[in-house]
């Protein structure tokens, strides 16, 4: 008798179900979330089947601790994504009710019927694992960073856009030093010459005076003014997101040299540093979506689906439409856009692929798309072969009709 396992997640607990190849319930159980949870688990396996390891396992969730010690124990974890599991639960009931216990069966079912269809977690190694972390992480900092920036911006707009003039660019360190000792438009009046030329030296700026002139300028233009006390309180919020600001620059710096040293010591790392546009941080990105499980991917065309690049054909009757894929892995879809972005001017066979795709008809991110779509399939036969990139090689096969359009 074969027994498939389902699993629905919450942050508190976990509602466990077990079924036969009946469909039947064997087991239902709640679990908390720690090491007590997963022996209890284990043990209602171990009832059930005369080896755990051979239970299929269905979460919807691949971030989840629990699903990861289950992985390490030897069982089959299979993530089944939640719109997945809400069409399911349609199939035997329309009344819209919903429940853990009844997700968790739900899940189990998935795989008695359907367990061919869905793929179980890849077999990434800690390596990989660390390198994947490591990237989000550095790309989630960032984010933030930009989010925190744009805070600042506002905030400068309600009472100082004298400040924008001069400092365009908010990202520059020497744009957060001249600010936090110039946070309010009375400290700006006040700022002199020398004093500016000391910030920049601080920062390593060369003495431009050109530079000193136009922002003791701009900072000096008359403008409209707020009353002295919201000034002063505003000062105090731009004081505070500069602090802000300059702790997350140095997070991102941290995170990104050791991003750098995890990437390079992967044995994937001289192969994807090898592509024409692929720098460290954006090989990382790569390596941490697409993993280094040989067996995740069986084919360029599998790999491309993941990461969107391929597009998604809707034909009925006589409607025929090719659109761009929306359900991908958007963090490798991002890191694909940019490395294709640079390839335009790191590789001839590159530009001239996106500049056919453009006198075809596409509008520049469908060309970038385009590129992404065939340059990742060069990467996937790297990857599986342990080749360094080859320009000859991934540019003399014949192009694809440039009369058809990408999605």
């Amino acid at each position: 008798m074969s027994i498939t396992c389902g699993i629905d997640w919450a942050e508190a607990h976990h509602d466990v179900a077990l079924l036969d190849d009946s469909g039947h319930v064997l087991e239902r159980l709640r679990i908390d979330t720690g090491v007590p949870g997963f022996t209890e688990l284990m043990g209602l396996l171990a009832e059930h089947a005369e080896d755990p390891t051979t239970v299929p396992v269905a979460i919807e969730t691949d971030k989840n601790l629990l699903a990861l010690a289950l992985q390490a124990a030897g069982l089959a974890v299979y993530p089944i994504n939640p719109r997945a599991v809400a069409r399911y639960r349609e199939r035997h009931s329309q009344s819209g009710k919903k429940s853990d216990p009844g997700d968790a069966a739900v899940l189990a079912d998935v795989l008695r019927t359907d367990r061919h269809r869905h793929r179980p977690l890849p077999v990434i190694s800690d390596q990989g694992l660390a390198v994947k972390a490591l990237a989000r992480q550095h790309q989630e900092a960032i984010w933030a960073l930009h989010e925190t920036t744009s805070k600042l911006r506002s905030v400068l707009l309600e009472f100082y856009p004298q400040a924008l003039r001069a400092f365009p660019n908010l990202k520059h360190r020497a744009a957060l030093t001249i600010l936090a000792a110039a946070s309010t438009p009375e400290l700006g009046q006040r700022l002199t010459a020398r004093k500016i030329v000391a910030l920049l030296h601080r920062c390593g700026r060369r003495n431009d005076p050109a530079l000193v002139e136009r922002i003791l300028g701009e900072l000096k233009t008359p403008a409209l003014r707020q009353c002295v006390r919201v000034e002063d309180a505003l000062g105090h919020t731009v004081v505070g997101l500069l602090e802000i600001l300059t702790a997350m620059h140095a997070a991102v710096e941290r995170l990104e040299q050791a991003l750098a040293v995890e990437f390079d010591a992967h044995p994937l790392a001289p192969v994807l540093r090898s592509a024409p546009g692929l720098g460290p941080v954006l090989a990382a990105r790569v390596l941490a979506e697409v993993g280094d499980d040989a067996s995740r991917f069986t084919s360029a065309a599998g790999l491309r689906a993941f990461a969107g690049t391929a597009p998604v054909t809707r034909s009925s009757g006589r409607s025929h439409r090719v659109n761009a894929r929306r359900i991908r892995n958007k963090r490798l879809a991002d890191a694909c856009h940019w490395w294709a972005f640079a390839m335009l001017t790191k590789s001839a066979g590159a530009r001239a692929h996106y500049d056919r795709r453009r006198a075809a008809g596409d509008h520049h991110n469908a060309a970038l798309r385009n590129l992404a779509n065939k340059v990742l399939g060069r990467m996937w036969w790297c990857i599986q072969n342990g080749e360094h990139w080859d320009e000859r090689a991934a540019w003399s096969e014949p192009s694809e009709d440039i009369q058809t359009t990408a999605a």
